[in-house]
């Protein structure tokens, strides 16, 4: 028998993935697995052969928060266990990832991973060497959190104020990156997104809105580092190209992943920084098919 505290494993989804079933297999004793969804008319409740260990719990439509948000803090509100792990639906958990994760845990206290965004569209897939350098390797270096891949204790944090902040705003793992002092392991997981243009375009607004509302002084660098990137290319294409190139072959080296998307990195430039400019601007934003307005840190409507 191990001496090893039981866990929760939150997993907001609608629709029974590959990822639930992963982690159903991978529970220990007394460990549970929470899938939180929306409500009794989500593909999800229809499974009635759900492992053992799996609970559904139902967040209810979000109000005055991101539907992500509500689904985090309703199983929060539901778990048993002090142990938390933060996950998605979204990427591949191999079979020791919970048990590796724990491991982690012992060694180092609250731990995170990295995740590295791979296109399913023509716009994601250009975009993929930006999403590393300005999204995936900023988390890696910084000790900072994804939440897809959390794992901390609820004495951690200062629990009540966390879910009370958590319910009045958008971004889950944001908001967490105040509470908690994470250290990122450094493994880095593959996910996919996109799929089509319109979700490609959404997903850097909603990125820059967490940036803006939660750290708007690295919001502010970006910006400026990338009007001063984009007028070296301008001004030296040739070098520029090259250099845009290796730099992102070696941050893809750091990440550990080897993706030839890294030579697209000069014409993603181009394609970036007017997309950056157009999420500044956005005063909405689509995510898991709601419409929100964030008006401020703890201002927030979901508006369809």
């Amino acid at each position: 028998m191990s001496d090893r505290p039981p866990r929760s494993v939150l997993l907001p989804t609608t629709r029974w993935t590959d990822a639930c079933a992963e982690l159903a297999a991978q529970l220990g004793d007394n460990d549970e697995l929470l899938i939180i969804h929306d409500g009794e008319d989500d593909p999800v409740t229809g499974r009635e052969d759900a492992p053992e260990g799996v609970t559904l719990v139902a967040a209810g439509e979000p109000d005055g928060c991101s539907g992500k948000a509500n689904a985090i803090a309703a199983g929060m509100a539901a778990a048993r266990h002090d142990r938390l792990v933060w996950t998605d639906d979204d990427f591949h958990h191999p079979p020791d990832w919970l048990a590796t994760f724990s491991a982690d845990y012992e060694a180092h206290g609250p731990v995170s991973e990295v995740p590295y965004f791979v296109g399913r569209d023509l716009l994601s897939v250009l975009l993929e060497p930006l999403y590393a350098s300005a999204g995936s390797l900023p988390l890696f270096l910084g000790n900072q959190i994804w939440g897809g891949a959390v794992m901390f204790e609820r004495s951690d944090i200062d629990e009540a104020a966390f879910l009370d902040e958590l319910r009045r705003t958008v971004s889950d793992d944001g908001l967490l990156m105040e509470y908690l002092h994470v250290t990122n392991v450094g493994r880095t997981r593959i996910v996919p997104i996109g799929g089509t243009i319109r979700e490609s375009v959404e997903r850097p607004v909603r990125w820059t809105q967490i940036l803006r509302w939660h750290f708007p002084g690295a919001i502010a660098g970006t910006w400026i580092v990338s009007l001063l990137v984009l007028a070296g290319a301008v001004l030296a294409p040739v070098p520029a190209a090259v250099a845009l190139t290796v730099l992102h072959l070696g941050v893809n080296e750091v990440l550990g992943v080897r993706r030839w998307t890294a030579v697209l990195a000069y014409p993603a430039l181009f394609v970036f920084v007017p997309l950056l400019l157009y999420a500044f601007t956005r005063r909405t934003f689509v995510w898991g098919g709601r419409r929100y307005r964030w008006r401020g840190k703890f201002d927030v409507a979901v508006v369809e």
